[in-house]
């Protein structure tokens, strides 16, 4: 549906859109991986019952997610042009709109390696239902907002934000399920 919007937003943004997304991809790749060992490491320690491993260990995730995701954030930002332009056959437009793409996701790479511990947490402790829930919350944030915000005269940068507001919700409500489990 993000895709639908963006394309009536013309040839240029969704070949920048197409672009920033591959870049995304990669870039991210590393943090999304974090979250998979995770997700092993919960589950290994759930079954040998060490729960205080569980929770120093979602310390330490997020703290590896932190340190690889800020970096890599400076990166794309700095260097966002010329990753497009890689890719863009150097249109001028494409690289201009792809480049406010990288800049706004990847200023928020950080909120995107923490979903991606939590999503690793909930799997671990094999409650699906959360990870799943996680996710609706991001990406229904991401399509309603999107919407919403083109609707009333935003534009497509306001598309980029939905994103980026959509991975800061549903990391709320993962840090906010995880306080719950050790709570109760």
């Amino acid at each position: 549906m993000v895709q639908g919007l963006v394309n009536s937003f013309g040839v240029v943004t969704m070949a920048a859109f197409a672009i920033g997304v591959k870049i995304d991809t990669f870039a991210y790749m590393p943090a999304q991986e974090f979250g998979n060992a995770f997700a092993t490491y919960v589950a290994q320690n759930k079954g040998a019952n060490k729960i205080g491993r569980i929770r120093k260990g979602f310390r330490s995730a997020i703290v590896c997610s932190t340190v690889f995701s800020l970096p890599i954030s400076a990166l794309i930002y700095v260097f966002a042009p010329n990753l497009v332009a890689f890719f863009s056959d150097s249109d001028h437009y494409v690289i201009v709109q792809g480049a406010k793409y990288l800049r706004t996701e990847g200023l928020f790479y950080i909120l995107i390696g923490y979903l991606f511990i939590h999503y690793g947490f909930y799997r671990g402790l094999g409650r699906f239902n959360t990870s799943i829930f996680l996710t609706i919350i991001s990406l229904g944030t991401r399509v309603l907002l999107s919407y919403f915000l083109v609707w009333v005269g935003f534009g497509v940068t306001s598309i980029w934000w939905s994103i980026v507001i959509g991975w800061a919700i549903a990391d709320f409500f993962g840090l906010l399920f995880y306080r719950k489990t050790f709570t109760s």
